[in-house]
């Protein structure tokens, strides 16, 4: 059975509700605080395919950075909105679960039951 990883910031209180979730269901999991173990861009990369998401899927468009570098007027590839991602953890929506080859944005927090 593949383990449950959960890639958050513990601040989130969406993330937070998650984590919750996943401790009531007694299913084992490692919670990672992705400021503090940032995300590499090859491993971004390969949780969005997981997920069947494109980067701007889990762009965070209100954060203040994200207007500060005037993002909504770029026209980026995949791969520079990764480095931008990696760059400014700020950005990513969150959490992301992981399961095996199964990848979700948990919004809501809910939605990480589907991975249970």
């Amino acid at each position: 059975m593949a383990e449950l990883t959960i890639y958050q910031k513990p601040t989130c209180s969406t993330c937070r509700q998650a984590v919750q979730l996943l401790q009531e269901s007694g299913k084992p999991f490692t919670a990672i605080n992705y400021y503090e173990k940032p995300f590499t861009k090859a491993q971004l990369k390969s949780l969005l395919r997981k997920a069947g998401l494109s980067p701007k899927d889990i762009l965070r468009t209100k954060e203040d950075i994200y207007k500060e570098l005037g993002l909504a007027k770029k026209n980026l590839s995949d791969d520079e909105w990764l480095d931008v991602l990696v760059a400014h953890p700020d950005l990513i929506q969150r959490p992301i679960v992981e399961k095996g080859e199964k990848v979700i944005l948990a919004r809501p927090a809910e939605s990480v039951k589907e991975l249970l």
